[in-house]
């Protein structure tokens, strides 16, 4: 006897409904799956199309011979082809089948009141949302929404999330960093309270992925297969979403085929602009913040013995002087260095300086975060209670975290790594509260270069957008 036999068929099309999976991805045991592909509830896809010159992930879609390779099966004892792309997800491999839900669609619930938040839209922002909210009920394909950064995009979104559920659709709302879908759930979480959500990421707690609402990282899309009504793509231009093409390939594959797509960016890539210029993508523009107060513009400070003094793991001397004179500011500090060892070795250095300056009183007042830290979520939330006062970090918090009260220092911005869009969303971390809009943004550099150049003109020119003439 099977255990899905008690099962509503409901139950199971909510629970399969979109999902593109691996059979050990399926918690069901063999009778019960079995019966699925014996009643065509689920059916059976190649993982690898292999063809006489030339293979394809089902998966993450992959076409590039050196990222596939070959293991020996420990089941059948032959060698077999591997997809090397997404082997984070879980191993693809050509003698295993992908499965996806092909019984009664999902029918998800409506919502007759759905958000329960009670702030209120600036007139800029209703002016965004309604436009969201039309795109979303007359189900047209794409929206771009470019808002700067601090303009509250987040809550923009929430009239038109409302409308979805309403209707009884399906939502996600995928994002490159991990860091922002964390940032995200609580938030969403409140404000549409009786709806179920989900968030997934790596080393999330929630793995069942069959919620209506979906928060996710653009991997997590690898796993679905026309399940939403509405995605929503919050930092189209951020890495890896912007550099990986397996990831756009996901996303159009987990979208139904009468669907909506909103993209948010502050900070859009080129071909979006050109797209926009061309109008051949519908877009909708928001220069100011939600607090009505200009974006901080970064100022250069040069250090002509910079690349000497990190390469031995120092704070350049202008840094410290600049320290010195925000010594009674009431600001955190947010730090960004271009390398995880830089951060790593800096800390103790600067820790002890700045405790013989007076400016921290314990080690534990200035601490390191980036993408390989275990404890980095921790990190952040400690942060943001003000339990430690400087955070020395990577580009890992360039982009969605939002801190009330800080100034910004990046050491060495003439860096590769800092390009225009990491420039302009770094500065973005600064003065975002409006008890506290004048946040400083200052380049540290030894020469300056036209990333910078063109990030301080792009944050001018959208306050100039916004009416600020200064």
């Amino acid at each position: 006897m099977s255990e899905i036999e008690n099962i509503p068929l409901d139950e199971l099309s909510l629970q399969y409904s979109g999902k593109l999976l691996l059979r050990r991805e399926i918690p069901l045991d063999e009778p019960s799956f079995q019966q699925l592909l014996t009643t065509n509830q689920l059916r059976a896809t190649e993982s690898i199309n292999q063809k006489r010159f030339s293979s394809q992930c089902q998966r993450c879609g992959n076409q590039k011979n050196y990222l596939f390779a070959k293991f020996p099966c420990q089941i059948c004892g032959e060698t077999h082809l591997y997809c090397r792309k997404c082997i984070e997800m879980g191993r693809v491999s050509e003698c295993e089948l992908l499965y996806y839900w092909s019984g009664k669609e999902a029918e998800w619930p409506t919502h007759e009141e759905p958000c329960s938040w009670k702030g209120e839209l600036t007139p800029v922002q209703l002016k965004a949302a309604e436009k969201i909210e039309m795109t979303i009920n007359k189900n047209q394909n794409e929206l771009l929404v470019w808002a700067v950064c601090g303009s509250g995009k987040t809550e923009m979104l929430f009239p038109g999330i409302a409308c979805a559920l309403k209707q009884g659709k399906r939502i996600c709302i995928a994002t490159p960093r991990t860091d922002v879908v964390r940032e995200l759930i609580p938030r969403l979480k409140q404000a549409f309270r009786d709806v179920k959500i989900q968030g997934l990421y790596g080393g999330s707690n929630e793995r069942a992925g069959n919620a209506q609402f979906i928060i996710a990282t653009t991997h997590q899309l690898l796993r679905y297969r026309q399940a939403f009504d509405v995605m929503i793509i919050d930092e189209i231009d951020a890495f890896p979403y912007n550099k990986d093409e397996s990831l756009h390939f996901a996303a159009k594959r987990a979208l139904k085929a009468q669907s909506t797509t909103i993209y948010l960016t502050a900070t859009p890539l080129s071909k979006q602009k050109s797209l926009v210029h061309r109008k051949k993508l519908p877009h909708i523009f928001v220069p100011v913040r939600f607090h009505g107060k200009p974006l901080p513009v970064p100022q250069k400070i040069m250090c002509y013995f910079l690349k000497r003094d990190l390469n031995n793991y120092s704070p350049p001397s202008p840094f410290i002087n600049w320290l010195k004179l925000r010594k009674n500011s009431q600001r955190q500090l947010l730090i960004f260095v271009p390398s995880v060892i830089l951060a790593e070795k800096m800390r103790e250095k600067l820790s002890h300086q700045l405790q013989r300056m007076g400016l921290i009183t314990s080690n534990g007042d200035l601490q390191t975060v980036h993408a390989a830290d275990p404890d980095r979520e921790n990190k952040v939330i400690q942060f943001r209670k003000k339990e430690i006062f400087i955070l020395l970090t990577t580009t890992i918090l360039e982009r969605g975290v939002t801190f009330p009260s800080v100034d910004v220092a990046i050491l060495d911005a003439g860096h590769d790594v800092f390009d225009e869009a990491a420039l302009v969303q770094i500065a973005g971390r600064a003065g975002r509260s409006p008890d506290d809009p004048d946040g400083e943004v200052i380049f540290f550099h030894q020469g300056k270069t036209e990333a910078m150049v063109q990030a301080i003109q792009a944050i001018r020119l959208m306050n100039k957008r916004a009416g600020f003439t200064k």
